[in-house]
């Protein structure tokens, strides 16, 4: 049951950092769900050190959401620098 509440919310990071990033019509159901999970532990990672908090993405918790948002988010701003650099 942990995953399916997993993909809920990692579709559901991805869907609202994909908003915050312009990003919206480029991705998917798929990618949203992928970039919120990746998200989830990047921000784990960000913001475990240097805040002293973390969320799982396995149970719904509104700290979790926000640490997987904020992952995604700076997922998405890695992204959008690569392909900045590509010729289109």
């Amino acid at each position: 049951m942990g995953w399916i509440i997993a993909l809920i919310v990692g579709g559901v990071a991805g869907w609202l950092a994909s908003l915050v990033m312009n990003r919206d019509a480029s991705m998917g159901i798929f990618w949203n769900i992928v970039v919120g999970c990746i998200g989830s532990v990047i921000g784990n990672l960000i913001a475990g050190p240097l805040l002293g908090i973390s969320g799982s993405v396995q149970e719904f918790s509104l700290v979790g959401l926000g640490v997987a948002v904020l992952g995604a988010v700076v997922l998405l701003g890695v992204m959008n620098l690569i392909q900045r650099g590509r010729v289109r």
